[in-house]
């Protein structure tokens, strides 16, 4: 991991910059936790840092700056924000007109110019796998039994339906059950998508009696590969579960396990596999 003197966490919501937080505090690292109004866990409140609005970028950057932050990691769930109720501190207004610009070319872009905005202000940006490396997902069987040749064809097939989605800037998740395509992630995230595989017929789905199935989450090909990599949790092992789906396959080195033990013994005692594999990231 590169040097340097104090990470800033830009955290919104969700259970990962919490991860972050404590990592920081058990291993003496300097942080700043940089907490969006209105989004964030309240255990944040027990870590130093600030409270700022989404649009305050000026406010925002002084108060990094004040406590000595020159590099930050951006973790945690933010959702695309009507922008027209935005009210912009000085230096949010100047950033606004370019993150807007780039909004339209998809969330990979908009994300592109958000972190360009800190950088033009001196802050490097730091990936949260080179904070959090363990949790990245390793190749092979993480959890449950090893897939049959059908559920290993299924992966195949949803992890390049998620490439393809991906290339478009649309999603990092697909739904597969016996080669037909249930559902493919878009703005709704994953925990709503597996809810509407839920809804569907038992005919194309899986059950709990009978599995059938998988979800795939990767990295988009041309990902900004330092935020919003995909993320797997045990509330995405209970959806797939309920959806009926025999297994979770996700992107080696390219995806992260929130609360890695909990998330296994899920599994395990679901009856699903969770499976990493390697991708060419130019596919």
């Amino acid at each position: 991991m590169r040097a340097f003197s104090k990470l800033g966490i830009i955290a919104g919501a969700g259970d990962l910059p919490v991860l972050l937080a404590q990592h920081c505090r058990d291993s003496g690292m300097p942080v700043h936790v940089s907490r969006i109004k209105g989004m964030c866990d309240p255990r944040l409140s027990l870590y130093p840092g600030s409270d700022c609005a989404l649009a305050n970028f000026g406010e925002r950057m002084k108060a990094l700056k004040a406590d000595g932050v020159d590099a930050l990691v951006f973790a945690g769930l933010v959702n695309r924000p009507d922008f027209s109720t935005l009210k912009p501190d000085l230096r949010g207004a100047l950033a606004l007109p370019r993150i807007m610009a780039e909004m339209r070319k998809g969330d990979d872009a908009l994300l592109r110019a958000v972190l360009a905005e800190f950088e033009r202000e001196g802050f490097a940006i730091v990936g949260t796998d080179e904070v959090l490396a363990n949790l990245l997902a390793e190749e092979g069987l993480i959890a449950g039994a090893e897939p049959t040749e059908e559920q290993r064809e299924d992966a195949t097939k949803a992890m390049a339906i998620a490439a393809e989605i991906g290339r478009l800037d649309i999603g990092q998740g697909a739904v597969i059950v016996d080669g037909l395509v249930l559902a493919v992630e878009a703005q709704e995230g994953t925990d709503r998508m597996l809810a509407r595989v839920h809804e569907l017929s038992t005919h194309i789905r899986g059950t709990k009696a009978a599995r059938r199935g998988v979800l795939a989450k990767r990295a988009k090909p041309d990902q900004e590969r330092r935020v919003d990599l995909p993320t797997i949790g045990v509330k995405t092992v209970e959806g797939a579960s309920k959806a009926g789906l025999a297994g979770i396959v996700v992107e080696a080195g390219g995806a992260l396990i929130i609360d890695r033990n909990n998330v296994i013994a899920a599994a395990e005692e679901a009856g699903l596999f969770i499976l990493g594999v390697a991708v060419d990231r130019a596919s």
